[in-house]
């Protein structure tokens, strides 16, 4: 007898993957490629979307072969997705009118510089929840209509469509036949009215982005169409979408107000589940749509850093200290110390709570003695002096976390856990699934179908691998901070 299981398609900032998950939501088949980086000029970061769509076919057609070889159907498709990355195409032959514009993008920062200028930040915060940054989606649009030739007027006629990657896709799965988002993925674009939830006129006016170019808005659990036979070799109703951020957040089961998580992908995101009430920030953190469920948005406050996962990526492929990632933890454990080197890895800026668009990396206090040690330990305690700015911005809001949920690939390291919580002071829980990106999609797709629970059931069967609990003296742990700080104030402003 055939079994059912749901397949999520994770589509990152670095790679494609597809992931089937079985009717207890246990992972049985996995396929993964990496994709292109494109910088064409300082702060630019670009991916060709036809890679994006040919990673996302391939993955996705071995997944379903494996999960047929093990008598497994599958019954629907999730799909989650690098938030804010920005896709331009035309209607009527699906091509790309530029290369997706990456949410690490910086090109855009003169044109938010000026919008705050003109007073426009508190009006633009209060409707979106957002900041006036170039790292949401508004000004990358804005930039391709008005970079490429004849764009704004094919927008203006409806011949063009945008979307972030979940968009895209669906309409490349369904043949163009849906023009869809979710509300998560809509709350990222700093053009949806979080507390409408309903694209803002007023925000459209401001970003210079016509309607017409705009998808239809859905709940996270949702009919968002049929990928095509000739696509995938079978149809497949598309019934879950989320933001990866988001997407992680039902991952780790954060259905209740105050409950908290941290995923380490390429950036590093901080969600705390609000419920329903939205929290404007005084720090400079994000208020966003964590899901939206028979048409109730339930909110989270948001911490972003932009650079987690990918400061290791660029030990092993920009520097080339390292062969692989998890070479990362033994060369840290190899030290007592830091030896006072710290790394500030704002490669693209910096995010919450500092929001510096031109703040760029660098790396302190290294002397004769300094190697391949020190800087991969410089860092892998970046990632966790950032995370504690987060939480830090986050307890003078009024929200105060005292454990943490942990996912993403980068929790595998456990060097980097246990530094984690002794640097947060705080402990970690740790999931027996790290890819909760992947299952909270395959989640909210299996939801719909009939496959999974409620969200309540499936809260309650989640279960943790590991408790990470801090063990640093506390003078040592403050000495790190003020290093840290000191480190910090050299790159901002």
């Amino acid at each position: 007898m055939t079994k059912t299981c749901i397949i999520a398609l994770d589509q990152g900032t670095t790679s494609s993957r597809a992931i089937a998950f079985d009717h207890e939501l246990k992972p049985i088949a996995v396929a993964q490629q990496e994709f292109t980086q494109h910088y064409p000029a300082d702060g630019w970061v670009e991916h060709d979307l036809e890679e994006i769509w040919s990673t996302t076919v391939t993955v996705t057609k071995t997944v379903l072969s494996q999960i047929s070889e093990m008598g497994y159907q599958c019954a629907a498709l999730g799909i989650t997705n690098q938030r804010e990355t920005t896709a331009v195409w035309d209607r009527s032959t699906g091509e790309p009118m530029y290369k997706a514009i990456v949410w690490q993008d910086r090109r855009t920062a003169d044109v938010c510089q000026g919008l705050r200028q003109e007073g426009l930040l508190e009006d633009v915060n209060s409707r979106s929840g957002l900041l006036l940054d170039p790292y949401f989606s508004s000004t990358k649009v804005a930039w391709i209509l008005d970079k490429v030739e004849g764009a704004r007027a094919k927008a203006e006629n409806g011949e063009l469509a945008f979307g972030t990657i979940d968009t895209f896709l669906i309409w490349r799965l369904t043949q163009g036949q849906r023009h869809v988002t979710d509300a998560t993925n809509a709350s990222r674009t700093n053009l949806f009215n979080i507390n409408t939830l309903s694209w803002d006129d007023a925000l459209l006016d401001i970003f210079q982005v016509p309607s017409q170019v705009l998808p239809e808005v859905l709940d996270c659990s949702a009919d968002f169409g049929v990928a095509h036979s000739d696509v995938l070799g079978a149809e497949i109703p598309i019934y879950g979408v989320a933001g990866d951020q988001q997407a992680a957040t039902v991952g780790q089961g954060c259905f209740t107000p105050g409950s908290i998580k941290s995923t380490y992908g390429t950036g590093c995101f901080v969600l705390i589940n609000s419920g329903d009430e939205v929290i404007y920030s005084k720090n400079n953190l994000l208020s966003t749509v964590a899901y939206q469920l028979d048409g109730k948005a339930t909110y989270a406050l948001e911490g972003s850093i932009f650079i987690a996962g990918a400061v290791v990526q660029w030990l092993r492929d920009g520097i080339k200290i390292i062969d692989h990632a998890k070479d990362t933890q033994g060369l840290a454990e190899s030290l007592d110390s830091n030896s006072g080197v710290y790394m500030v890895p704002a490669f693209t800026g910096l995010g919450a709570p500092h929001w510096d668009p031109d703040a760029r990396g660098a790396i302190f206090g290294i002397t004769r003695g300094t190697g391949r040690n020190e800087i991969v330990r410089a860092a892998l305690e970046s990632v966790c002096y950032q995370t504690y700015d987060l939480l830090s911005a986050m307890a003078d809001d009024g929200v105060t976390a005292t454990s943490l949920k942990v996912d993403g690939g980068m929790v595998a390291n456990d060097w980097v856990m246990q530094f984690l919580a002794d640097i947060l002071n705080i402990p970690l829980e740790r999931p027996d699934v790290l890819e909760t990106t992947a299952k909270g999609a395959a989640y909210l797709a299996g939801m719909r179908a009939g496959v999974y629970g409620s969200p309540d059931e499936f809260a309650a069967s989640l279960t943790t691998a590991d408790h990470f609990a801090p063990r640093m003296d506390e003078g040592n742990r403050e000495d790190l901070l003020v290093g840290w700080r000191k480190a910090i104030a050299r790159v901002v402003g």
